[in-house]
């Protein structure tokens, strides 16, 4: 239910004898641009009340259609009014405040919460009117009754011109009425007061009306960004992620920034933030086509500054002339190794094991859209045990301290934060680089992508260059063979052998320069095969005359899962199959 308790604004004039035309005009203008200073729908009724009470009259109350209409679409609002209570309101929900001795209405509308409106009822018919009246007009204490929730008790309505009824009437709909009341010791409203009262329920209207369309648009805005946001993040081996966005804290700062963790070939993992300058519905739909962009290149196994190099360009084709910054980073857990480009964006922090963070020195680059490229991949080693901590400026910059004293207080907490036993998990690692900002004023978005480096364990993983010989499936059952049972997996011995050879074979029939073949035994055992062919494999069904093309149906038979993937060197064909037995239940670091 939606409804207006009234708020008291102490002192102000007190309309007991005849008022001077001016002052009356001097009170509108006070009281409109006091209504005009609400920034939503709970403050522009606040704001109305207190503009009406006790200056005006003694009790303001407020109901509203619930919903409101909202824009043209809606020709008729539903049938049902709701009281507005004030979250401030110290007062149980629907209660009336007022000045002074209130009128015996005061006691009685504690229960009018909801109205239930007949369409073609009196009450329905003032509120498409549109013009206010009084309620000493012939059937309005009935009205005002049903409106108050006492429909059975018309004679606990003031008499007389103690009351006025004013529909708030938007640009096309009715959207609810404010009832006005002036107790026994104060004069009767006048005409000159009926005016008045409609220019405060049609300024409060007008308001109303802004406020849900902006309302609107905002939140159809921050669903977009949230969209287009990862709806969860990838647990690849040998890495933890963990992730946070917060909105701005008023509703109009619906902002661009984005984060996203995409899985590689290779157990490798590409980490990336970004921010579109800005802070629109605008800036949320191009965040969502860079983002987009990014995970294509990203497919295409790219270093991290060619990625960056062609989102500059896409981002140019766009038309836009809105910018962004963006970060991607490639980690390796097999390598232990970080390879990160920067085009504009905060450089990110490090916490080694030993509680200690480090800046990574990522020269800068330019801003996504502005042009001239010159983008840098820089490696560097990424320790296990150590967290990445990617974030956009929401979080290090305020009007109070600038970019450099931000990152320093970012450190300190990531430090505070790893003084326990063992190192921070990344959701923690998030909630100590936020710090008290979840709770308070917030100028910007902020969006945080954590990732703990574990790695892979060398003894995990073997490798090998082939020549793209007839001989080479032969080699590569036997290599293989002679890994799993060294691992202790006898038991996918002969199931890995065939599939193996399959898609061996396959490699060598298109392969001009050496196959790569690679089995890593994490919590599953994955088998990678990669060649210099960009052409990828697809799985048909043979008939019974042919004598080949059963091989990927036997690897799509046989393994948890496979697939193919295009890289910049050619391609890579991978399957992967659970541990048996116990080791199935335990992740192998």
């Amino acid at each position: 239910m939606r409804a207006a308790a009234p708020a008291v604004r102490p002192g102000g004039p007190r309309p007991d004898t005849a008022e001077p035309q001016t002052d009356r005009l001097r009170y509108l203008d006070a009281a409109t641009r006091q209504i005009a200073r609400g920034m939503d729908l709970d403050e522009m009724l606040q704001e109305l009340c207190r503009a009406a009470v006790p200056a005006f009259a003694d009790v303001a109350l407020v109901h509203l259609y619930d919903p409101l209409p909202v824009g043209d679409e809606v020709a008729d609002p539903p049938g049902v009014l709701r009281l507005h209570a004030m979250d401030h309101a110290p007062l149980p929900k629907a209660a009336v405040r007022g000045s002074g001795p209130l009128p015996p209405v005061a006691d009685t509308a504690r229960a009018a919460e909801v109205v239930q409106l007949s369409p073609t009822g009196p009450l329905a018919g003032l509120l498409r009117a549109g013009r206010p009246v009084f309620g000493d007009l012939p059937g309005i204490r009935s009205v005002v009754a049903e409106l108050l929730g006492v429909a059975n008790s018309p004679g606990t309505v003031p008499p007389g011109r103690r009351l006025i009824l004013a529909p708030l009437h938007g640009r096309s709909h009715a959207m609810g009425s404010v009832v006005l009341i002036r107790g026994p010791g104060r004069a009767d409203f006048t005409g000159d007061d009926l005016l008045v009262a409609s220019q405060l329920a049609t300024h409060t209207a007008l308001g109303i009306h802004k406020a849900v369309l902006y309302a609107r648009e905002a939140s159809v805005a921050d669903a977009l960004q949230r969209m287009m946001l990862p709806p969860s993040l990838p647990k690849p081996a040998g890495v933890q992620l963990a992730s946070r966005y917060l909105p701005a804290s008023r509703t109009a700062q619906v902002g661009g920034d984005w984060y996203d963790a995409i899985l590689l070939p290779g157990n490798r993992v590409a980490l990336v933030i970004g921010d579109v300058m800005g802070h629109s519905m605008t800036s949320a739909a191009i965040m969502g086509q860079l983002r987009t962009i990014v995970q294509t290149l990203a497919g295409l196994d790219l270093p991290p500054d060619e990625v960056l190099h062609h989102l500059d360009e896409q981002a140019e084709r766009l038309g836009s002339e809105h910018t962004a910054t963006c970060l991607y980073a490639m980690y390796d857990p097999v390598l232990h190794r970080l390879l990160v480009s920067n085009a504009g964006h905060l450089p990110p922090v490090l916490l080694h094991p030993d509680g200690s963070t480090e800046v990574l020195p990522v020269p800068p680059g330019v801003p996504i859209g502005v042009g001239g490229g010159g983008f840098e991949s820089t490696e560097m080693h990424a320790p296990a045990g150590s967290t990445l901590l990617l974030y956009t400026d929401g979080l290090v910059e305020s009007r109070d301290s600038d970019v450099l004293t931000g990152v320093d207080r970012l450190r300190a907490r990531l430090r505070a934060a790893a003084s326990g036993s063992g190192p921070p998990a990344p959701a923690e690692v998030c909630d100590q680089a936020l710090g008290t900002l979840g709770a308070g004023n917030r100028d910007d978005d902020i969006a945080l992508l954590a990732a703990r480096f574990e790695g892979i364990l060398p003894e995990t993983v073997a490798y090998w260059y082939m020549a793209p010989r007839p001989q080479t499936a032969r080699q590569a059952r036997r290599l293989t063979r002679r890994t799993l049972r060294d691992w202790g997996l006898d038991a996918l011995v002969e199931s890995t052998e065939l599939m193996v050879s399959e898609v061996v074979a396959n490699a060598v029939r298109f392969a001009s320069r050496p196959i790569t073949l690679r089995l890593l035994c994490t919590d599953v055992l994955r088998c990678e095969v990669g060649d210099n062919s960009p052409l990828v494999p697809r799985m048909r069904h043979a008939r019974l005359s042919d004598e080949g093309g059963r091989g990927l149906f036997l690897v799509d038979q046989l393994a948890q899962s496979w697939g193919a993937t295009r890289v910049s060197t050619g391609k890579v064909v991978w399957f992967e199959q659970p541990l048996p037995g116990p080791l199935g239940d335990q992740e192998h670091t």
